[in-house]
């Protein structure tokens, strides 16, 4: 079976989650299976493979991926967090959500300028948390290598707000 068939049998559909009228792609089911989460991190190495220094992971689920990736690519791991979670100098990006607003925060000298950064999450759908990230990133002084995704939702915009990056999603499917 191939990774994209190992995502899409693997993950689930939560109706109304975190609130009414918004359907929740949980990828956790995913991440808890050995072999789909192994071909996961394997597909998004394979696809970005010598083109980072360091990769950045979108908490929460971002953090699962870009800490496996991170590891089997002997990088840095860079987090970026929910607002008020680091601690010291920090640059925070606001953006908005599906079903409401939210901040990332990235703490800049963790790497040499000019670092190329791997961004990661889970799932893209208004592209949101993702824009932001990469905005941090290069707030940061760092470039952005690229954007990979497990999941992509078409026809919710994210892929045309982040069209100025690489972006790569391993299964791409309509909203």
């Amino acid at each position: 079976m191939n990774v994209s068939d190992l995502v899409l049998e693997r993950s689930d559909t939560i109706p109304d989650f975190p609130k009414p009228g918004i359907v929740f792609r949980d990828l956790t089911p995913v991440f808890a299976d050995a072999d789909a989460f192994t071909a996961v991190i394997d597909d998004l190495a394979a696809r970005f493979a010598g083109r980072f220094d360091a990769v950045a992971g979108v908490e929460a689920r971002g953090f699962l991926l870009a800490a496996a990736l991170a590891y089997a690519a002997h990088v840095p791991l860079v987090p970026v967090r929910k607002g008020g979670k680091l601690p010291g100098h920090v640059f925070s990006e606001d953006y908005a959500l599906e079903y409401g607003t939210a901040t990332l925060e990235i703490r800049p000298g963790q790497l040499p300028a000019g670092s190329r950064v791997l961004i990661l999450d889970d799932v893209l759908a208004t592209g949101g948390s993702c824009s932001a990230a990469a905005r941090l990133v290069e707030r940061a002084g760092y470039a952005v290598a690229g954007l990979g995704l497990v999941l992509e939702l078409q026809g919710l915009g994210g892929r045309q707000r982040l069209s100025a990056y690489d972006l790569y999603a391993i299964v791409t499917e309509p909203a």
